[in-house]
C-alpha cells in the first residue's frame, strides 16, 4: 500500500482525488497549505479563490468525512515570496502569473518536501491534467477535457515530481467529478469553482499591486509609437501588454498596450495591427524532455485560458529560446508563461522576454 500526500485545497477536485486514491486503497493523508490570505475583505457575492480559513475548513471536513489525517500547514511565510513576485513584476513592466510559482516553489516544493517527511511515496492533486507513462518515463499531458485542461500551470514541474505525481481527475469531465463528490457525500460537491487569484478575490489587481509597492501608482504618459503624448494614465500597477481598457485614452480608434517602460513611467499603446508579433523570446526554460530529442512544430499557450499557437522552436544559448509563430500573435506579455506543447503532451516552457 503506497503513502499519498494530496495537496487539499478545499475544492470538489481535489477531495475527489482524495476519495479516488483512497478507494484504490492508498494510504492518504491531506495537506492545506494555510497562506495567510484572510476572508475578511471578501464579499458573498465575489468569486471564490482558494487557501483561505474557509477552505481550509472544508479540506478538514471531507478529511474527517473519510477518515484519513490532515495537516494544515503554517506557509505564510513561504507564500509571502509569491505576493511579492505579483507585485514586483508588474513594478518592472511584466505580467506575472503567480499559480505557476505557486506550484513551483511551494506545492511540489516545500509541501512535498513535508510529504516526504511524513514517509510519502507520492504526491497528488486536484489539477485537470494527466501523467502517463512514455517509454522513456513519465509524461505530462493535456487533460481529457480540454475545457478544463490546466497543465499550463503545472509545466515547472520537476522531472523528479514528475515521477511521484498523481492527477486523479485528470482524465475525468467536471461533471463527472462532481457526480462522484455527490455520490462519495463529499460536503464540497456543490462548491463553486476557485476562479480569480487568491490573494486578490475582488479582482482588483491594480488596487493590491499599489497597495505593496506605491511606486506602481505614480502617473506618467501615454504615447504612441511615434512618441505623441495621447494622454496619462494612473500607474502601472496591473498593466499589461495587449490591454484595452481602463487606459483613459481618449482617441477615435481603439488603442492597445504595446509595451511598458517602468523606469520612465511610460505606457506605448497602438493599434491591434501593431501589437502583433512574429516571434517571441521565452528565457529560463525547463524541460520534461530532452530537448534536443523534439524537432517538430509545437504548439504554444501563453495563458491558461487562451488557445495554443501553432510555432517552431529555435534553441539558443542559456535556457533560451526563440518562438517563430505560423502567424503573428498578439498581446505577448512579458513576464508570462510560455508552455511549448508536441501535440497532447507538455514538452517544457519557460518566460517571455
Amino acid at each position: 500500500m503506497a503513502r499519498v500526500v494530496v495537496a487539499m485545497s478545499g475544492g470538489v477536485d481535489s477531495s475527489v482525488a482524495a476519495w479516488l486514491l483512497q478507494r484504490q486503497g492508498h494510504d492518504v493523508i491531506g495537506l492545506f497549505m494555510r497562506t495567510g490570505v484572510m476572508d475578511a475583505d471578501r464579499r458573498p457575492d465575489q468569486k471564490k479563490g482558494c487557501c483561505s480559513s474557509l477552505d481550509a475548513s472544508d479540506a478538514r471536513r471531507v478529511a474527517d468525512r473519510l477518515g484519513f489525517p490532515f495537516y494544515a500547514l503554517d506557509f505564510a511565510a513561504q507564500f509571502d515570496r509569491v505576493m511579492d513576485y505579483f507585485a514586483d513584476e508588474y513594478l518592472q513592466g511584466r505580467t506575472p502569473n503567480p499559480c505557476v510559482m505557486c506550484n513551483q516553489w511551494l506545492k511540489f516544493g516545500q509541501l512535498w518536501e513535508y510529504g516526504r517527511r511524513l514517509g510519502a511515496d507520492w504526491i497528488a492533486t486536484g489539477h485537470y491534467a494527466q501523467v502517463r507513462h512514455g517509454p522513456d518515463g513519465p509524461e505530462l499531458h493535456r487533460a481529457a477535457d480540454p475545457a478544463k485542461d490546466q497543465s499550463y500551470v503545472l509545466f515547472g514541474t520537476p522531472r523528479p515530481v514528475l515521477q511521484r505525481l498523481l492527477l486523479p481527475v485528470g482524465a475525468m469531465t467536471k461533471s463527472a467529478v462532481r457526480e462522484l463528490a455527490r455520490a462519495a457525500h463529499l460536503p464540497v460537491s456543490d462548491k463553486p469553482d476557485s476562479v480569480s487569484i487568491c490573494f486578490v478575490p475582488d479582482g482588483d489587481t491594480a488596487r493590491f499591486v499599489a497597495e505593496r509597492r506605491p511606486e506602481a501608482a505614480l502617473p506618467g504618459p501615454i504615447l504612441d509609437r511615434q512618441g505623441r503624448l495621447l494622454g496619462t494614465h494612473a500607474g502601472i500597477a496591473g498593466v499589461t501588454v495587449g490591454q484595452r481598457k481602463g487606459l483613459g485614452v481618449v482617441a477615435g480608434q481603439r488603442r492597445f498596450v504595446l509595451e511598458v517602460l517602468p523606469q520612465r513611467r511610460t505606457l506605448v499603446v497602438g493599434s491591434r495591427e501593431e501589437a502583433l508579433r512574429p516571434s517571441a523570446l521565452v528565457e529560463r526554460c525547463q524541460w520534461l524532455i530532452e530537448p534536443e530529442a523534439w524537432t517538430g512544430p509545437v504548439e504554444v499557450k501563453f495563458t491558461y485560458r487562451d488557445a495554443p499557437a501553432a510555432a517552431q522552436l529555435r534553441r539558443l544559448e542559456g535556457e533560451r529560446v526563440e518562438v517563430l509563430f505560423s502567424t503573428p500573435q498578439f498581446g505577448i506579455a512579458p513576464g508570462q508563461a510560455a508552455v511549448f506543447y508536441g501535440g497532447t503532451r507538455v514538452l517544457g516552457g519557460g518566460w517571455l522576454v
